[in-house]
Parts: C-alpha cells; structure tokens; sequence
C-alpha cells in the first residue's frame, strides 16, 4: 500500500485512480515512494542534473532557456545551458541582423552532444515553432540520438519543453506535442506544467509547456518568466523523486 507521503505527490501529478494503480508497480520497479523530510528532499534536489536544451535564431527560445536555468538552481538543481547545432548557411544568417548578432553574441554557448543527453537526469527542450512542429536544428540533434536509445540511456529521463510563435495559434503546442511523441519512444517521463501555478494563467495558459509570442520587435509578449521558472522547478522535483527511486533512496 503506497505511503501518505507517496499518495500526496502523485496526486499532485496524476488523477486519484491514477495513483492507486500505479501503486502496486512501484514494488515490481523498484520504485520506492519518497519520505523524506523536506530538508533532505531539497538535499537530494541538489543532485539532479538538468540539462536545457534549445534552438533560437533570434533569442527568444534562448531567453526561455535562461529563465529555466534559473528555476533549476533556485531547486537546487546542477545546470548547464546547451544549443543544438546551427544548420542554416552563413549567408541566410548574414541577410538577417537579428539573427547574426544573436548567433554572435551566444558564441559561448556550449553545442549540446548525446554524452550531454546520457548525463543528465532531466533535460528541458526549447524550440521555435516550423509549421507546427520542432525547428529542423532541434530535430536534426534528436535523429542523431538513436544509438543511444538502442541501449537503452534515454529511459527514465525526465523531460519537458517550451515553444514559442509569432502569433497565438502558430502551433506553439503542437510543437511541444510533437516532441513529446519523440520523449514516449525514448522511454521518457514527461513532466508538463499543466495548471499547477497560478503563472500559467498569465503566460499563455498552456499546459503542455511554456509557450510565448514574439511580436514585430522581437519581444515576448506574455509574462511567461514566473512559468518558465515554475516549469523548470517542477521538472526538477520530479525528476528528484524517480532518481532517488531508481537509487532506492
């Protein structure tokens, strides 16, 4: 029978008959419900490894990624920013100043790899959105992935994904839907926002991921950061819980 402790964070996830299905699997694999103190639970918080992965041309999907950056450490959380390799010619970069001056200014930025992937223990996407589906730099890093799936190391990642537009209904969640088709196959744990912040309702109110519009100036138009913040706080949580299980912690 699942612990208190245990029946209360599940239903913060699932539905109530949810949680008592799944209860009796967590025996079989070898997932133990987690009862520590909140002392140790940020303890253990500080553990997780969490990677953010993005694509931006012009700084929007890397501005998300910085305010997740941001809520991964306020929970405690090890964090590294990572881009997806540029595909696009230099002179399509070159005829688009916003675009040059942010690939310019985001030369630090490491290029995320599979041993990036391997490593972490949750990883946030962030992508604009190509008819309503991930930018083909995003998509080109994941079908370079399967090796490591075939062994079996993208299993049991913790994951979750923002989007971002030009206007309010340019596919921002059928992009994230679409990459979270790509997280079942790998054998992920989607962590989606729902509506378990009150900063959805001001940010666009997408459960599915933070997603945000870019108006002519290139500037976000929701006040998305207390949701991207809330999103990459709530990955870290959980992807504290199923580490700590796989650990039998």
């Amino acid at each position: 029978m699942e612990t208190p402790e245990f029946a209360a964070k599940c239903a913060w996830i699932y539905p109530v008959g949810a949680c008592i299905a799944f209860a009796p699997l967590t025996k079989n694999l070898g997932v133990r419900p987690n009862t520590t103190s909140k002392g140790d639970e940020r303890n253990s918080m500080a553990s997780v490894k969490l990677a953010i992965v993005y694509y931006s041309s012009t700084g929007t999907n890397y501005q998300l990624a910085q305010w997740a950056e941001e809520g991964g450490k306020q929970a405690g959380a090890e964090t590294k920013i990572l881009k997806v390799q540029e595909l696009a010619p230099q002179a399509a970069i070159d005829s688009n100043p916003a675009w040059k001056a942010h690939v310019e200014a985001t030369q630090h930025i490491p290029v995320v790899t599979k041993d990036d992937i391997v490593d972490a223990d949750a990883i946030i996407f962030s992508t604009p959105t190509r008819f309503g589906n991930v930018a083909a730099q995003m998509k080109q890093f994941i079908d370079t992935l399967g090796g490591i799936w075939f062994e079996g190391k993208t299993a049991n990642k913790v994951v979750s994904a923002m989007a971002s537009a030009q206007n309010a209904h340019g596919g921002q969640e059928a992009t994230i839907l679409a990459l979270y088709t790509t997280m079942y196959h790998w054998g992920a744990i989607v962590v989606a926002p729902g509506y378990t912040d009150q900063s959805a309702y001001t940010s666009g109110g997408n459960p599915y991921g933070t997603s945000v519009t870019v108006n002519q100036e290139g500037k976000i138009v929701e006040n998305a950061r207390d949701a991207v913040i809330h999103q990459a706080k709530r990955v870290v949580t959980v992807a504290g819980w199923v580490k700590n299980g796989l650990q039998g912690g």
